[in-house]
């Protein structure tokens, strides 16, 4: 497969990375981000490491695998998943199209169950708002990450989709690599995952046979990543509730900020079900209407299994009770449990401005936490 044409977004091959790996074991901010990752390591570890890794399965393999089985241990109460005999059952490459909660560790646990189980890795669809950073770009792209731009008119975004649509579907058509991307661009910040639309549109785009075959060729494989304790749930409630009234700037540095704090947080349980392939009798069905209706049939068969995929911890069943005033679900916790929960809500509110609205705050958090479980019921 020619990449030329796909340089500036398709992730870096070997002897790129293993530029890229030298000019980041240089990098001032190298140390600070080896006691992060490796706190039982001195500062210069990560740097050394770096100066020793020449290809990007090494990468992946010595620091970010070892990076995520940190975070998992030190951060999760426990990992577990599930399906992975729908990855192992497939014939060619597919299309995992996945919620999106958290900003690299969605694709990043993903990446660890592959390798743990003697998987290929899959490349991963980033938005390039978060390579701002020049380091951060050779980073990203050294781990299998592909560029997806954003903010550009609407006559550079078609073609940039179409550039996109492209890669994706001769990187899985051929063989070479399976793709990870989200559901919806942005991470889903009211506990509610929904596929967008054009997302659905744009892996179309570059199809060369009729609506079936096309969305057959990229072989969807949905997936559903339950965090126990949302990844930046107050931040994502504080986005909300301004948004409310004026149009949310991010500072300079958010996406930044989010990553880290999305990596430092406790995160209780977490799980990733896989999802068997999206299938021809799903994509006839969708095929039957017209136009925009076809996707949106489309959309709701890929949003049916990730909602039906996802696992629903005592912090679900508890924020529904609560927001709604219920026992509807008390069977699943008890008092100790619910008293914990309020006390780790409370103290998520004390986290931001005071000058917020605590009441609209207070009721948008707790329905991140009780829309997974509003969702599940529309499916039972």
């Amino acid at each position: 497969m020619d990449l030329t044409e796909f340089e500036d977004i398709a992730p870096f091959n070997d002897e790129e990375t293993d530029a890229a790996l030298s000019r980041l074991a240089n990098h001032p901010n190298t140390p600070w981000i080896s006691r992060l990752v490796f706190p039982d390591k001195p500062a210069s570890f990560l740097s050394e490491v770096l100066r020793n890794i020449h290809t990007v399965e090494d990468f992946q393999h010595v620091v970010m695998s070892k990076a995520i089985e940190w975070i998992i241990s030190t951060t999760m109460t426990d990992f577990s998943f599930e399906g992975l005999d729908n990855i192992i059952d497939q014939k060619g490459k597919y299309l995992a199209m996945s919620n999106h909660r958290d900003i690299i560790l969605d694709p990043a646990i993903v990446q660890v169950v592959l390798m743990k189980n003697n998987l290929p890795t899959t490349e991963i669809c980033v938005g390039d708002n978060l390579l701002k950073q020049k380091s951060v770009e050779l980073l990203i792209r050294s781990n299998r990450m592909i560029k997806v731009i954003r903010g550009i008119s609407a006559r550079e975004l078609y073609l940039s989709s179409q550039r996109l649509s492209k890669y994706i579907r001769e990187s899985i058509t051929s063989g070479r690599s399976s793709v990870w991307i989200a559901q919806r661009q942005g991470r889903t910040k009211d506990g509610t995952d929904i596929t967008e639309q054009g997302l659905l549109k744009m892996v179309d785009m570059s199809g060369t046979k009729d609506f079936v075959e096309n969305f057959l060729e990229v072989n969807i494989l949905p997936l559903s990543i339950s965090y126990e304790y949302e990844p930046c749930d107050i931040m994502k409630a504080r986005e909300l509730l301004i948004s409310r009234t004026q149009k949310y700037v991010k500072r300079e540095m958010e996406d930044l900020e989010s990553i880290i704090l999305g990596i430092k947080q406790p995160k209780g349980h977490v799980h990733l079900h896989i999802d068997a392939p999206i299938t021809r009798e799903e994509i006839e069905e969708a095929a039957q209407y017209d136009k925009n209706e076809r996707y949106a049939k489309m959309r709701f068969a890929v949003d049916r299994r990730v909602i039906q995929g996802y696992k629903l911890w005592k912090t679900n069943y508890m924020a529904y009770d609560w927001v709604n005033d219920t026992t509807m679900y008390a069977d699943h916790y008890d008092a100790a449990d619910m008293e914990a929960f309020r006390e780790y809500i409370a103290g998520q509110l004390k986290l931001v401005e005071t000058t917020l609205d605590q009441k609209e705050l207070l009721d948008i958090l707790l329905h991140i936490y009780s829309n997974p479980v509003l969702n599940k019921q529309k499916f039972i």
